[in-house]
């Protein structure tokens, strides 16, 4: 079977189990719109929909959406509040240069977060200008492309997370689905290469000025520091379509594999694939490794591996979790960030009180354990126990007392019951009320 009808047997088969569309932009996908999208338009590709990225209504639906998730300036130096103040003559400005076709890009400006010990993940910040263009891209485009993607996959897709695909994991493995091909894409997003990238893309959509566009965001300078370059290949991490043209490149590896009879869940370039035996695993991992060499990209060596889950020292990682010895443990770097988070928002010399200092934390603690509320019950006790340790040397310090150590005075005078009325959450009595509850 040929890789055009594997797509549309397996896209057939999706749209007949789910296709909720009630994410979608209203004013671009209209029910006419949806109908030629579900029951299929001539020719299998799109055309004529620049006019409605470039509408009035569209950006102004655009801009909204990127106020809400908020975010730097570019390197254009405008800021959120800055564009907000003249909103609705900023976005004048672009849909004219758009229907003109004189808008061009700024440059991505670069920085670097954390990523493990001693590495620094790269991120692109395009200008909000750009964010909003980039925004009604992904509006007019996704539900397109969301109409192919294979239910296996769960990263940066509507109504779908990392919950669902954790959830699959876990009901893989309990079917005995133990044997785990764990493979990393090396430099996925910087990776990406932009000649067979366009190629899928036009697959379905023909409007040659949608594809220049593309073109641009591909091709955007990067800006880091006082270099400037313009990159041949890969999509920006931080930028809005990246995500979307990730899922778009990976699809046909969706395919092949689940077309193969295997089980895959993957979470962007996050992937794992589930067998019932070793030879499968390493079969599987014989057709990713093929796929990856023949689409420009490359496993990383030392990352990609097989292995029996439930064997001691043969486990993986996936979104935050530790599969290994038929449990689900929380990552050390999990924890590790979480403790770095706490260490900064309880400085010792921080002059804040302390119901201003539990304010700042809660926000933090609640969405960590809203995310890792399955894990052992002695993993939210020993957060806890660190975040109250942190509290009694802000307070010590506050109280002039000297030395870095704790004692059981501080313990007496501050005891877990005086952080829970100053409304401290707790990881313990959440996790006990979830149980409760269930």
């Amino acid at each position: 079977m040929e890789r055009s009808s594997q797509c549309s047997c397996l896209a057939k088969q999706e749209a007949e189990t789910h296709r909720d569309w009630s994410w979608v932009e209203a004013s671009i996908w209209t029910e006419r719109m949806l109908a030629a999208l579900v029951n299929g338009v001539k020719g299998g590709r799109w055309y004529s929909l620049f006019d409605k990225l470039c509408s009035a209504r569209t950006l102004m639906a655009a801009w909204l959406k990127v106020e809400s998730n908020r975010g730097a300036a570019g390197v254009d130096k405008v800021s959120m509040k800055r564009f907000r103040a003249n909103a609705a003559g900023y976005l004048d400005e672009l849909e004219r240069a758009l229907t003109k076709g004189t808008y061009v890009p700024l440059p991505v400006k670069r920085v670097y977060i954390p990523k493990g010990k001693n590495q620094l993940r790269p991120l692109g910040i395009p200008a909000i200008k750009d964010r909003i263009v980039q925004t009604a891209l992904k509006m007019v485009l996704e539900p397109i492309f969301e109409n192919e993607f294979l239910a296996m996959s769960y990263g940066f897709r509507p109504q779908r997370g990392c919950k669902d695909a954790l959830r699959e994991v876990d009901s893989l493995i309990k079917a005995g689905y133990v044997f785990v091909v764990d493979a990393d894409l090396k430099n996925y997003f910087d990776s990406i290469p932009h000649p067979q990238l366009l190629d899928r893309i036009k697959e379905k959509v023909s409007d040659g000025r949608i594809i220049g566009l593309i073109k641009q965001f591909l091709s955007q300078d990067i800006l880091d520091g006082l270099e400037r370059w313009t990159p041949t290949s890969g999509s920006p991490q931080g930028a809005v379509a990246s995500p979307l043209l990730a899922n778009l490149y990976l699809h046909p590896l969706d395919v092949l594999i689940t077309s193969a009879g295997y089980k895959m869940v993957r979470y962007a370039d996050d992937l794992v694939i589930l067998c019932q035996t070793m030879q499968e695993a390493r079969t599987a991992l014989g057709l990713v490794h093929d796929w990856t060499q023949a689409n420009g990209l490359t496993l990383h060596p030392e990352k990609t591996r097989v292995g029996n889950c439930l064997e001691s020292g043969e486990g993986f990682d996936f979104l935050g979790y530790r599969f290994e010895s038929g449990k689900r443990h929380v990552r050390a770097k999990s924890l590790k960030a979480l403790r770095d988070k706490v260490r900064q928002k309880t400085v010792r010399t921080r002059g804040d009180s302390l119901t201003r200092i539990i304010e700042d934390l809660n926000p933090t603690l609640r969405g960590w354990f809203e995310y890792f509320k399955h894990a052992h019950w002695h993993t939210f006790s020993s957060v806890d126990g660190f975040v109250r340790r942190r509290l009694r040397a802000v307070l010590r310090k506050q109280d002039k007392r000297p030395g870095h150590g704790m004692c059981q005075a501080d313990h007496r005078r501050w005891p877990n019951a005086f952080f829970a009325a100053h409304g401290l959450f707790t990881m313990v009595e959440a996790c006990a009320q979830a149980s409760r509850s269930r």
